[in-house]
């Protein structure tokens, strides 16, 4: 099982990954343990996650999720995309 989720940061910005462990994951980030920009940016909260059966399909949608904009992103955060 792989979550794709996104993080926002002290700072209101968004920050979108993968990982098969949410929980440990987000605890690397609030740690200082995980991605570059998180270690800058603190994150905060999992504002949404999704889960898929394999890495690969995991990595499409955090692809399709990457390339939108924040106006976007928002939206699917409130449910409305």
């Amino acid at each position: 099982m792989y979550f794709l989720y996104i993080l926002q940061c002290q700072d209101k910005s968004l920050y979108t990954g993968i990982t098969n462990n949410l929980e440990r994951r987000f605890l690397e980030h609030k740690n200082k343990k995980g991605g570059h920009y998180t270690v800058s940016h603190k994150a905060r909260k999992i504002v949404y996650s999704e889960r898929f059966q394999t890495k690969n399909k995991a990595l499409k949608r955090e692809a399709q999720i990457k390339s939108l904009k924040r106006k976007a992103k928002l939206a699917l955060i409130k449910g409305k995309a």
